[in-house]
Formats: C-alpha cells, sequence, structure tokens
C-alpha cells in the first residue's frame, strides 16, 4: 500500500499536492494526519468523495510498502502517523518547496525547491510524463487552490514563474473557477478591514428562492479604492449567494456627490451586466458595477436589490437531484453482507430500513471500513450505522442541501416523502449539478453541437435533424411517458451520433434506443421482483406506442421484458428499430460473465456503458425536456476526440469492451485516450481470461464466446477492418481469442494475401469474407489450439474441417507441386480444395506455391470438359462410372492444349475410347 501523508490541520497546498500524487501514483491513498484548516474542511465536506482519502485508524500498518510525504519535514507534523516513518524496509519519498528547514524525517528521496507551493512541483512532474495524466476537474480544482492560497494567487513574495506556469496548466483542465473563487482568501487593507466591520453591522439579507441575497450601502467622505475585494470578502463571510454594495461618497473637486453599485453573484441565470446596464455600467453576468452622480441612494440601491431578485430562478430540488429507487438493507444485515453489496453496486452508503420499512439509519463506506478491520464483519449493521439522521424531502432546495451538507459533515441525505424513503442525495449528486453549473462547455468553431452551448437546444436540434415522422414518435412516447409520471431518455449510440453531426449533415437513426426511469420506487432490497410480477414500464408504453403505429412489429424479451417496436421497409423511417428498456444496472459475478442486471435509476443505467462517449442522454420529457445527461465527461471526450471507459475493472469484466473500443476508435477517427490503454493492457496481461477458461472449464463464458465472436464479426466486415485489427495487434487483445495468439508481420502477410485473393477471387461475396478473415486468425495458432477455439466459436463443420486439415493440404499441396509437368497436373492438385481451402493454403505456403495457386484460380480454377454426359449418350457411349474417367481424361487434355473445340474433343473420345470397348 503507497500511502499519501499530509501534514496535522492539512492546508490546501497540502491536500493538493497528495491529490496530484494520487495521479501520479494511482492507487495510493490520501492520510489526513490530524485534522485540517477551516476552509480545507468545509471544501472537503462537499468533495471528500472525489479523492481517495482513509482513514488513518483503517490503515493496516503491516500493508504499507511506501510513503510520501508532502509539505513537511518534520515528523512531529505528522502526528500518530510518524510511527510509520519507522517501518523496516520501507520507501519514503518526500516533497516540500522550504528549503531552509531542519529534516527530520529518514526519506530515501526528496524533493525540496523555493517555488511558492510545494503543489507546484507535483504539476511539474506530471507535466514531464511521457504520457500525461490528465487531472479530472475536481483534482485539478484542490491543485489550484494548493498553488493559490499558498501564494497568495501569485502575489506573495515567494511567487515564482515556475507556480504559475503549473496555475496555468492546471487552469487548462477544467478546474472549478467559482470553487477556487469561494475557497481563496485575499488579504484587505486596513481601511476596507474597517469598512468591512461596518458593512457586517448594517448588512440586509433575505432568502429568495433558497438563495441567500445581501445588499449593504456605506457612507464615505472620500472614493476607497479596492471596494471589489470587499465585495468579494463580504460576499464569503455572509455566506451570500448574491450581493450588492453600494458606497456613496463625495468627490473633494465640486463636492458633488457619487454612488459606485458594486454587485456579484453565484446564482445561476441572474445577469448583473443587465441589471445595471439601464444605468450605464456593466460588467460580467457574475460581476459588474456601475458609478452615478446625484441620486438617492437608498431608493435606488432598493429598485436594484428587487430587480436582482425577480432575476433569480427557481433552485434545483432534492427531486431533480435524488437517485432513486434507494438500496437498502435491514439493521439485522452482516457487516460482511453490507460490504458486499456496497462492492456490487458501487455505493459509498446503504440506507437500513425496519420491517415497516421506516427508514432507521445509514451507514457509511467508512464505518464498514473500520468495522472490517477490527473483525466485526458478522456484527450486525445496527451496532455501527449512524441512527440520527438529517433527512430533506423531495422539495428541499439546492442551496439547503448544499447548507446542511457542509454544517454536519453529512455526505448522503435521504429523500423522505410521507415518511417513505424515495430518494437519496449524494455529495456526488450536488457536486456534478454543481460542476454543470459553473463549468459549462466552451463553444468550439470544430465541429459538433453542444446543446445550449455551441449549437440550438435538444429539441431544435432533434427536430432540425430527424424525419418528422421519426420526431413525431419520439414526441408521442415523450407524452405517454409523462402521463404515467415517468421519465424517458433517449441514450448510447443516438446521442453520439447527434452531436458528432455536422450541421448540414441529415442524421438517419435506424436503432434508436430509449430508458424508462422512475417508474420504481420500492425501497427493499428486491427491486427487480416488482418488475417480474407486473408489466414492465418499457413492454407497458412499447404496446401503448403500437395502438398509434399499428404498422410495427412489438417483440418482448429477457428477464426485464424489454421491449422494441420494428418498422419495415417503411416508406420514410425505411427499417427503424426502437428500443425500451428500463433504467437499469448490471453486476459481473465473475470476469467475461453475462451481467446479472437489476432496476436503478438512469444515472447507474448509464453508468454500466461501456464509454463515456456512449453515456450521453438526452431527456425527452418535461419539466426539462431537452436536457443533455453527462455524468462522465462524455461531451468533453466527443471534443478530445477520445475514447474513454468508465471504470479501471471495465475490460476484467468484459473483454469485449476492447473490441467495442477499438471499433468505435477507428470507426469515428478516435483515439483510446491513456488510461484506458492501460487498463487493456493490464486486463490482458492479468491473464484473468485464460484463468477463467481453465477453471471454469466446460461452464460458459459469455464475453470470450458468442459475444467476442460477434465482435469479430463487426470488425471483420467493416471497411476499416484493416486499421481496426492492427489497433488490436498492438494492444495484444488477440489474447482474448486463445492466448498464445500474436497479430505478428508473419500473420499480417497471411491476412493480406486472403484478402487479395477475396477481392480478385470472389469480387461479389459469394462467400462470407469476414468469416474467412476469422478463419486466418485461427489458422495462426497452433493445430492443437484450433479445435478448441473453434468450438467455442461454434463454427461450422466446413470451417472446422478447414482447420484442422489445413497442415495436411499443404504437405500434400508441396509434395506434388515438384513432380507437375502439364496444366492438368497442377488442376489435379488444386482440384479437391474449395475457395475458401485454396486461400488459406495460400496464405500459410511459400512463396512458389502461392503463385501457382494464384496462377490455377487464374486460369483453370472454373476449367469444365467441352463435352458432358449428354454429349457421350449421344456418341453412343452407355452411362456408367467410365464416363467420368472419360470426361477426366478429356478435361486433362484440354488443359494441355490438345483438344480445343468440340470436333476434336469427339475425335479425341473416339480415339481414346473406341465403341468396342466402351
Amino acid at each position: 500500500m503507497h500511502l499519501i501523508l499530509c501534514h496535522t490541520t492539512a492546508d490546501f497546498d497540502s491536500l493538493g499536492a497528495a491529490v496530484g500524487l494520487t495521479c501520479l501514483y494511482p492507487g495510493s491513498r490520501i492520510v489526513l494526519t490530524g485534522g485540517s484548516h477551516p476552509a480545507v474542511r468545509d471544501f472537503l465536506a462537499l468533495y471528500r468523495d472525489e479523492f481517495p482519502l482513509i482513514e488513518r485508524r483503517s490503515v493496516n500498518p503491516e500493508r504499507i510498502c511506501k510513503l510520501s510525504v508532502v509539505d513537511t519535514q518534520n515528523r512531529d507534523r505528522l502526528g500518530k502517523a510518524a510511527e510509520w516513518l519507522d517501518l523496516p524496509n520501507l520507501e519514503i519519498l518526500l516533497y516540500d518547496h522550504h528549503p531552509h528547514l531542519k529534516l527530520d524525517i529518514p526519506a530515501t528521496w526528496t524533493q525540496i525547491e523555493a517555488v511558492g507551493a510545494t503543489t507546484t512541483l507535483i504539476v511539474e512532474h506530471l507535466r514531464s510524463m511521457a504520457n500525461p495524466v490528465i487531472p479530472r476537474p475536481a483534482e485539478a480544482t484542490v491543485m489550484a487552490l494548493g498553488i493559490h492560497v499558498d501564494t497568495g494567487s501569485l502575489t506573495f513574495d515567494h511567487s515564482t514563474p515556475r507556480d504559475a506556469i503549473a496555475l496555468a496548466w492546471l487552469m487548462e483542465k477544467n478546474p472549478s473557477l467559482s470553487a477556487i473563487a469561494e475557497y481563496v482568501e485575499p488579504g484587505l487593507s486596513p481601511t476596507l478591514q474597517d469598512l468591512l466591520t461596518t458593512a457586517l453591522e448594517t448588512l440586509h439579507q433575505s432568502t429568495v428562492k433558497g438563495n441567500t441575497i445581501s445588499w449593504v450601502l456605506l457612507e464615505t467622505d472620500d472614493y476607497v479604492p479596492g471596494l471589489s475585494s470587499l465585495t468579494s470578502e463580504l460576499l464569503d463571510l455572509t455566506e451570500s449567494d448574491g450581493l450588492l454594495l453600494a458606497n456613496q461618497y463625495r468627490v473633494r473637486s465640486g463636492g458633488e456627490k457619487r454612488l459606485t453599485i458594486i454587485g456579484r453573484s453565484r446564482i445561476d441565470q441572474t445577469d448583473l451586466n443587465r441589471l445595471f446596464n439601464p444605468l450605464g455600467g456593466g460588467g460580467h453576468p457574475r460581476a459588474a458595477s456601475v458609478i452615478l452622480r446625484d441620486v438617492d441612494p437608498h431608493s435606488t440601491l432598493e429598485t436594484l436589490v428587487t430587480n436582482f431578485k425577480a432575476q433569480i430562478p427557481p433552485s434545483p430540488t432534492a427531486r431533480e437531484l435524488m437517485s432513486s429507487p434507494v438500496r437498502t438493507i435491514r439493521p439485522e444485515t452482516s457487516v460482511g453482507e453490507a460490504h458486499r453489496i456496497l462492492l456490487r453496486y458501487g455505493h459509498s452508503g446503504l440506507s437500513v430500513l425496519d420491517d415497516n420499512h421506516q427508514l432507521v439509519g445509514i451507514i457509511s463506506r467508512r464505518d464498514i471500513d473500520i468495522a472490517l478491520h477490527h473483525g466485526f464483519n458478522h456484527s450486525p449493521v445496527k451496532g455501527y450505522m449512524t441512527p440520527q439522521l438529517r433527512t430533506i424531502t423531495p422539495e428541499t432546495s439546492l442551496p439547503e442541501i448544499e447548507s446542511i451538507m457542509v454544517t454536519y459533515d453529512i455526505g448522503r441525505l435521504p429523500v423522505l416523502e410521507n415518511g417513505n424513503l424515495v430518494g437519496i442525495v449524494t455529495r456526488t449528486d450536488v457536486l456534478r449539478l454543481l460542476y454543470q453549473q459553473h463549468c459549462l462547455p466552451k463553444p468550439t468553431p470544430r465541429r459538433g453541437c453542444i446543446p445550449g452551448s455551441t449549437c440550438s437546444t435538444v429539441d431544435e436540434l432533434l427536430q432540425e435533424r430527424l424525419a418528422p415522422e421519426l420526431w413525431q414518435i419520439l414526441a408521442k412516447i415523450a407524452e405517454l411517458s409523462q402521463q404515467r409520471g415517468w421519465q424517458i431518455y433517449l441514450v448510447g449510440g443516438g446521442v453520439r451520433d447527434l452531436l458528432l453531426a455536422e450541421p448540414t449533415d441529415n442524421l438517419l437513426l435506424h436503432d434508436i434506443d430509449l430508458v424508462v426511469d422512475g417508474c420504481y420506487h420500492n425501497s427493499t432490497n428486491n427491486i427487480s421482483d416488482e418488475i417480474t410480477t407486473t408489466i414492465s414500464p418499457a413492454v407497458d408504453l412499447a404496446r401503448s406506442l403500437q395502438e398509434y403505429y399499428p404498422q410495427a412489429r412489438l417483440e418482448v424479451h429477457g428477464q426485464f421484458q424489454t421491449a422494441a417496436l420494428l418498422w419495415h421497409n417503411h416508406p420514410v423511417l425505411n427499417s427503424l428499430w426502437i428500443d425500451i428498456a428500463t433504467a437499469r444496472t448490471e453486476f459481473y459475478p465473475y470476469p467475461a460473465a453475462n451481467p446479472e442486471v437489476e432496476a436503478s435509476s438512469i444515472r447507474q443505467d448509464l453508468y454500466r456503458r461501456d464509454f463515456t462517449i456512449n453515456a450521453l442522454a438526452l431527456r425527452l420529457t418535461e419539466p426539462k425536456s431537452g436536457e443533455l445527461l453527462d455524468f462522465f465527461g462524455g461531451v468533453q471526450d466527443l471534443e478530445l476526440r477520445e475514447i474513454r471507459v468508465l471504470h479501471p475493472n471495465s475490460f476484467i469484466e468484459d473483454p469485449t469492451r476492447i473490441y467495442r473500443a477499438v471499433r468505435f476508435a477507428v470507426r469515428l477517427g478516435f483515439n483510446l485516450e491513456n488510461h484506458t490503454k492501460e487498463y487493456v493492457g493490464y486486463a490482458i496481461n492479468s491473464g484473468i481470461y485464460d484463468r477463467q477458461r481453465q477453471q471454469r472449464d466446460s461452464a460458459k463464458i459469455p464475453a470470450l464466446e458468442a459475444r467476442l465472436k460477434s465482435e469479430l464479426k463487426y470488425i471483420l466486415q467493416a471497411p476499416y477492418w484493416q486499421p481496426a485489427l492492427h489497433l488490436l495487434g498492438e494492444l495484444k487483445a488477440l489474447r482474448c481469442i486463445h492466448p498464445t495468439l500474436e497479430l505478428n508481420q508473419l500473420l499480417w502477410r497471411q491476412i493480406r494475401t486472403v484478402d487479395r485473393c477475396l477481392k480478385r477471387f470472389d469480387p461479389h461475396h459469394t462467400l462470407t469474407h469476414w468469416q474467412i478473415r476469422l478463419d486466418v486468425l485461427i489458422a495462426a495458432l497452433s493445430p492443437e489450439y484450433r479445435r478448441e477455439v473453434a468450438d467455442i466459436f461454434q463454427f461450422n463443420s466446413q470451417q472446422v474441417d478447414r482447420l484442422l486439415n489445413l497442415e495436411n493440404a499443404q504437405n500434400r499441396v508441396a509434395d506434388l507441386l515438384p513432380n507437375c509437368q502439364q496444366p492438368s497436373d497442377y488442376f489435379r492438385v488444386f482440384e479437391p480444395y474449395d475457395l475458401p481451402m485454396l486461400i488459406l493454403i495460400a496464405a500459410h505456403s511459400p512463396r512458389w506455391v502461392r503463385k501457382q495457386i494464384w496462377r490455377y484460380l487464374n486460369n483453370w480454377w472454373n476449367a469444365k470438359p467441352i463435352l458432358n454426359g449428354n454429349d457421350l449418350k449421344k456418341l453412343g457411349y452407355k452411362p456408367g462410372p467410365q464416363f467420368q474417367i472419360m470426361l477426366n481424361d478429356l478435361l486433362n487434355a484440354t488443359l494441355d492444349g490438345i483438344v480445343s473445340d468440340t470436333v476434336g474433343a469427339t475425335k479425341f473420345i473416339s480415339d481414346r475410347y473406341p465403341h468396342s470397348s466402351s
């Protein structure tokens, strides 16, 4: 275990450096050795789940193999964690930016340099990597805070150009500027500090739609510089969401009174520039000012406050944020079982319900980790859960939710309606919404659409790009969903292709995936029972839609009764497939298995998908029709043209995702994101697939059998199959077929030979070309492995015979060819084999053999005797086995140039087979 130690009372630089090291060393964990500064504490109240923090008491010292210490050289500042420094055979790395301090930590490696922040040193390491790690927005935010706070936003004397460069690099990684502004604390001059005291005493406040609005009027004798800093400080100290600060002062020359009003806002959809513009002022939507002469300060400020309040939109509520249905357990559930459930579903906590389905507590992953650490895995969770709960209602506003989370350091809030648990809001839900509000995508002139930013709204986009008949179908199914109180989303590839399409593209969607959400509010642990015992929402919607479109065929399949409507040869829609499913989550019982699925929320449904660009959803129902759901950065990856997997174990669970990643990358012209490449390499090099084959013996491993063959089919029949196969070879992904299969130079030559043969001798695709390409891959295996793979892929008997008899055929051809003199000799060597077998022989034979096969296929492959059996009967010969011998002799003579027409053929037969001998 690699642990990163922050000093006691951790500040932002210590935390930022530690977070940076987790990017540099994936899998490492951060230990806060003894508390943190108030600002850091408040920051972590919201962002804790974004970072790999671990409690000191949850650490088993025997598992520690490496320590990194940041922002200190003194072991006394590590609290009780300093004991770990004395563990034997321990590698200790130390990073600090105070070169004049005494070092008393037994570090095996140190970097102590005079820069403004320790975080700067870590950023420089990240930037210098051959494949630089790109921090996530939350990671970039805390690292930027580390540099901002320790350098006074680059104004302190110890700031260096290196800090500025590091900060500029972090600014490119989409940090939350609102979070940085919230937690950076600039200093105030003595005059401004006096004014701050006055402002705090005379401040007016009002709560509007869950937002705190403040305003204050200050009177001074002269103009005071720096009022913008005072406004920002006052905004922070009063925890206001919007603030108007007015200052009336007298200009010395002439005695004219002036009124300066400065505004700051953290509220989405408010626009201070628009507020001040009619008075001659302006600025930005979130920060603006105006200077007025000879006006009544009280009435002017009052009017502006009233107009500002009118701009405030309704705040998001818990109903919009919450995840539902909620995964719950009983108080008697063991700690070990609760841990298994957390692992299975990827949750960070579980709600605990009694026998009457009433909420009695919550247990977090930290609680469970500590219980397991002390050996209480068989104990009931009721002894470790938190019983004193803070709960909210579906109508609780976002600011109220934030306040509760920060005030009480709560990571998850149950949502109760009429005493029943209907959902849960987590820190991640809040952070995601805040990020989407404050870090909107930036317009790009290059390509594609970001709804509401670089193009029209989604509703307009769908109507513009889709056939009116298709848009009407989607509008009708949205109406039907809304009538039932459900939400329905367009998900997956349809969203991706819609956003990637050029404005001039006429987008034809023939395969549409829809997901229904908000159908189940059952909070027991057997949510799937509700589906299997009733008609599923998907089937209900599909049947209702079919009433309006009776020409569509309805298909229902699967445990969860997913439904599909199919139009065939429609005059406008052509062939259209609309698949409707209920929001689901999934779990893989073992690597490469088929997943087990259960009902869940749209967020969990998107999380189970393969890549971020396929984990996008468009809401089709009100109240937020046209909303783009992008929980995992899919839009950004579309902009970067990258394929990024959703979680590190994705390829372990399902190796076919490797092939899907390659298929999408080549088809769309994207690159595999660096971490995704690493995850592929780890999954393949771990040998997990081969171990699964051996351990499960005769048991089915779907992802290595039918599903893998299906992905191979998609790739090998696509027009881009060659670059896709090349990329699979670079990734060593052919080992998923068999651990000994590699795309080396020899195999690539064989594949190219097969491709040339197919193009030349089967231009009309009478053969199934992708199967021939797959045959040549399997034929590259040693003969003893071919039958095994052929059986796994369920090859037909002809394919199996070709693979098993390939060596014998090669040897026979190589033995007979040197004795051939006449064309008929060559013909008789190759005649026993069909075209697929000849292509395989050519691919696996030396050049001189390939040359003769090519010659045979070009000149003699379709050669026939000039006469046939009917002709022989007309000549007076009786039918019998002799006919075949006679026709073969005639064909040999024709091939060798002895016979060239019917007259010659007749004479040849008569001379060779006189009637007396027939």
